[in-house]
């Protein structure tokens, strides 16, 4: 597995130096560009968009034909893995994501079993080589998926929630069966992003929704125990290159320096968080990846590029090295998004970097 021939992303991730401050961003192939849309038409479904190689492949690519981008993101959803599961996903119109049978019972729960990611899930493992070869070594792919309690959210409550009170009740009166859902899920996620590597991922990134929204001590022994496991059980090098992995808890600037004591790579920071602070608690253990608040792209472009400034400065200290961060938001980015307004914020990241770099 060569590194590509923009792999500033990778060196980033390993706090290698860099000459500039690679840029991606979280749901960059989305509802924000037309040529999704269109794609997501002739598609018929998102679902089906999700499910065909071919298309995944090509909407993954839509975003890098627009602006300068140092990675890709395999185009799918953190719910295929409880869908292989047996769950039932569907998207109902203006409801999100929901499942026809949550787990409600404590034999469905015990049913629960890992999935072959190369069964049930094998479309995505070709999505992921045909993205590969299209981008024909151009820049690095990403691969994810969702954190084993993000997934449980979903799996018990049936789909989104306000209050998450199926899933924290579960977890109060009945641990030990929100352990098993956790355990088999963490097994899966595990294999999944390991298929993913295998496939042609040269980076994973865990993403974790909604851990933020639990209490400290339920934060340790629900959501970062099980990353924890899925870090440990992953494939770290492939054809001789390393495989970075990136951890992103929503909400979790509180627990940071767990976070980035779990033999992860990288960081995902959210936009509440400052940048620079994170670095001081942190240190050198790991990169550290965000944060721009996704709503910034409704401003002016003067506003975005001062904005992207502002993120670029917090990180920065005084020193040879600032290696060690990929600008990203601190979450997905709004299908309301002007399109235009994001190769501003693109380029001012590269070209503020780079002059920052030179400066230094």
């Amino acid at each position: 597995m060569a590194r590509p021939q923009n792999d500033t992303f990778l060196r980033a991730l390993l706090r290698e130096p860099t000459d500039y401050t690679p840029v991606w961003l979280m749901r960059q192939a989305g509802r924000y560009l037309p040529e999704y849309c269109a794609t997501r038409k002739q598609a018929g479904s998102f679902l089906n968009l999700c499910k065909n190689p071919r298309a995944a492949c090509e909407v993954t690519l839509q975003p890098l034909e627009r602006y300068d981008l140092d990675a890709a993101i395999l185009f799918s959803d953190i719910l295929t893995v409880p869908d292989a599961m047996g769950l039932g996903l569907y998207f109902a119109e203006g409801e999100g994501p929901r499942f026809e049978r949550p787990l409600a019972d404590e034999a469905a729960i015990k049913a629960l079993k890992v999935p072959d990611p190369y069964g049930e899930l094998k479309y995505v493992m070709d999505a992921v080589s045909e993205i590969r070869g299209a981008l024909n070594n151009r820049v690095p792919l990403i691969g994810f998926s969702g954190s084993p309690y993000t997934l449980a959210c979903y799996m018990v409550e049936g789909g989104s929630s306000d209050d998450y009170r199926k899933i924290k009740t579960m977890l109060y009166s009945r641990p030990d069966l929100l352990h098993h859902i956790l355990a088999v899920t963490a097994d899966a996620v595990t294999a999944y992003l390991n298929a993913q590597i295998d496939s042609g991922a040269q980076a994973v990134m865990i993403f974790d929704s909604w851990g933020g929204g639990l209490s400290a001590a339920a934060y340790q022994e629900f959501s970062l125990r099980y990353m924890e496991r899925i870090v440990a059980g992953l494939k770290r090098e492939k054809d001789g290159e390393k495989v970075p992995v990136i951890v992103f808890t929503k909400g979790g600037g509180l627990w940071l320096e767990s976070i980035a004591a779990i033999g992860t790579d990288a960081v995902g920071l959210d936009w509440t968080i400052d940048l620079g602070e994170a670095r001081r608690r942190v240190g050198d253990k790991v990169a550290l990846q965000g944060n721009l608040d996704p709503s910034v792209l409704f401003a002016p472009a003067e506003v975005v590029a001062a904005e992207a400034v502002k993120v670029l400065a917090s990180f920065d200290r005084p020193g040879p090295s600032n290696t060690g961060h990929v600008f990203n938001l601190g979450h997905g980015i709004s299908q309301f998004t002007p399109p235009d307004v994001v190769k501003t914020l693109v380029d001012t990241v590269h070209a503020e970097s780079r002059r920052r770099r030179q400066a230094a």
